[in-house]
This record gives structure tokens, C-alpha cells and sequence, in this order.
């Protein structure tokens, strides 16, 4: 995520919506333990407040100095900067170790990510047992129909100036790898979509668009694609300027699991008993037309005794 100056970082904290509390619900509810949660990507703390909660300690990180200098301050949230020369191992040991974690979250974060290093550290941090990953982005806002055809219209002058991992927040993360086991709450793919209600002023608004990704990175190819003439239409879209209104933030969600692990026995196990299901009914009738004889008895203790003997442990 670029570096935001002080005033837009500002404008950030005062647009960004709160998510919802019953996310926070859902997922605890779906983790065998309460104990640790990673907020990554933390910027202010929006998620690291809702996630302190439902477990007892939070490690939230982030890349950008100046968003974590407005962090919402707890004392069962610890903040950290994570710059990004920060090795693997060492993102490991600062938050928490190999198998620590009852749930990580990266909310409005994972598309600015090196996704391989962001996984390869989940993976490790992330408890095998009980414990989820859950990534959410939003990525519109419905305000009013005098407003949202202005909005999409900048929305769309931006297709220039946006990166391949941009792109994935405008895509609804559909096209984000989600290496992980889903547990019903959206998969690669397949992300499930939420609102977010929020309250906003012109003010706020106005500062969000200015400190907006897209608009920031045509700012620095010398394109200003929030101007004043834009500005202009939407004072006049958005009437009183005095007037917060009720917005909805469209969002969407994956959460998952680590994959679990099958050998190959395990397969094969699984195959022959389709087998022998398949082919019960014409062993029955075959019985029952004819009754084994000592030898066949024989053969049958041989042949068993073989298959024992070349059975191994997965």
C-alpha cells in the first residue's frame, strides 16, 4: 500500500467503515480456540478493535508508519511495523510463532500483499487445528442515484492507472488465490458478498476519494482524477453540504482453513471400498448359491494373511 502523508491518513480513518459485529461472531464462533489473532494489514485498527473481543490478545501489523500512528489503542492489541524487508522467520517469531494463531484476518489488505510470503507465513502461523483465515474487501459504495453514476464513472477512469493486484479488490476478489479448505463462508472463486453500513459526511467522503488507492496512483503519473471539476459535481449530487448520510459499502468475503493432508493409502482405501460395495450384492447372491469348501477356506486365510503383511501406516 503506498505511503499516505498525515492529512490523508486522516481523511482514511474518518471514511473507512467499521465493519460489522456480527462478522467477528461468526467467525469466533467457527474457531476451536480464542486465545491469538493476527490482524494483518491492520492500518487503524478497524478489524483489530472488532477482533480483541472474542480473543484475548491481538498482534496487528502493518507496512504504513502512518496509519499505525492512528491506530485505536488497547491493551490486549499489540502494534506492529513490518517493513518489507522483513525476512519470513522473522514475521514468524514477531507474531507469535509456528502454530499460534486461532484465526488471521486481512480486511481491505490482502491485494496489496506479496501473496506468496503473506501465505507461506499464514500457513505456518496458522493453528492446523481449529484455526481460519478470513480476507474481506469492499470495493463500491452506494450512496445515493444522484451521486453513484458520478462515482462510477470515476470508478472507471481509473481502469488506466490500476495494477494487476489492484484489479483483484475491483474484481471482488473472484480472482484471488485463496490456497485454503473452505469451511462454507465463501472459496476461491466464490466469495460471498456483505454490506457495510456506514455514515458519511460530503467532508469525509471528498477525503476518502483524495486518499482512494486508484486515485493516488494516477496522482503519481500526473493525472489528477479527483478535481475540481469532479469535486463540483459532487457537491451539487450530494445537496447539503452539512447533511451525513447513510451509505453501504459493498464487501466480500472468504474465510477458510489449512487443507487437510490425504496420503495416497488413504485413496486407495477409499477406493476399494467402492469397490466392494459395488460388487456386494453379486458376492451375497454368489454365496449363497454355493458354500465354501476347505480349500477354499484355505486360500482365502493365505491370500488375507498377504494383504495384512503389505499394509503400512500413512
Amino acid at each position: 500500500m503506498a505511503s499516505l502523508s498525515e492529512k490523508e491518513a486522516e481523511a482514511y480513518l474518518d471514511a473507512r467503515p467499521r465493519y460489522p459485529i456480527d462478522w467477528y461472531k461468526k467467525i469466533a464462533a467457527r474457531t476451536l480456540d480464542h486465545k491469538f489473532a493476527w490482524d494483518v494489514g491492520t492500518g487503524n485498527g478497524q478489524a483489530a478493535i472488532g477482533l480483541v473481543e472474542h480473543y484475548e490478545n491481538v498482534v496487528a501489523t502493518d507496512i504504513n508508519e502512518a496509519q499505525l500512528t492512528r491506530a485505536i489503542k488497547h491493551s490486549r492489541i499489540s502494534y506492529h511495523h513490518t517493513p518489507k524487508n522483513m525476512s519470513e522467520d522473522e514475521m514468524v517469531a514477531l507474531i507469535g510463532g509456528e502454530n499460534s494463531m486461532d484465526l488471521i484476518v486481512a480486511a481491505q489488505a490482502v491485494h496489496f500483499f506479496d501473496l506468496t510470503t503473506f501465505y507461506n507465513v499464514a500457513k505456518r502461523v496458522l493453528r492446523k487445528e481449529g484455526g481460519l483465515i478470513a480476507v474481506w474487501v469492499y470495493n463500491d459504495i452506494i450512496i445515493s442515484p444522484e451521486i453513484d453514476p458520478i462515482m462510477k464513472r470515476l470508478v472507471d477512469s481509473t481502469l488506466p492507472f490500476r495494477t494487476p493486484i489492484m484489479n483483484l479488490a475491483f474484481d471482488s476478489y473472484k480472482t484471488l488465490p485463496f490456497p485454503f479448505e473452505s469451511i462454507g463462508m465463501g472459496s476461491e472463486g466464490k466469495p460471498i458478498t456483505l454490506d457495510i453500513p456506514h455514515k458519511l459526511s460530503l467532508k469525509g467522503f471528498l477525503g476518502f476519494l483524495r486518499s482512494w488507492q486508484p486515485a493516488m496512483k494516477a496522482k503519481e503519473q500526473g493525472v489528477e482524477l479527483v478535481n475540481e471539476d469532479l469535486i463540483t459535481k459532487f457537491e451539487e449530487a450530494w445537496g447539503d453540504e452539512n447533511q451525513v448520510k447513510d451509505v453501504y459499502y459493498k464487501a466480500h468475503m472468504i474465510v477458510g482453513k489449512i487443507q487437510e493432508m490425504r496420503c495416497e493409502s488413504d485413496d486407495q482405501v477409499s477406493e476399494d471400498s467402492n469397490k466392494d460395495l459395488l460388487l456386494q450384492t453379486e458376492v451375497g447372491r454368489k454365496q449363497e448359491r454355493r458354500q465354501p469348501s476347505d480349500e477354499d477356506t484355505r486360500q482365502s486365510k493365505k491370500q488375507n494373511t498377504s494383504e495384512d503383511e503389505g499394509h503400512e501406516a500413512c
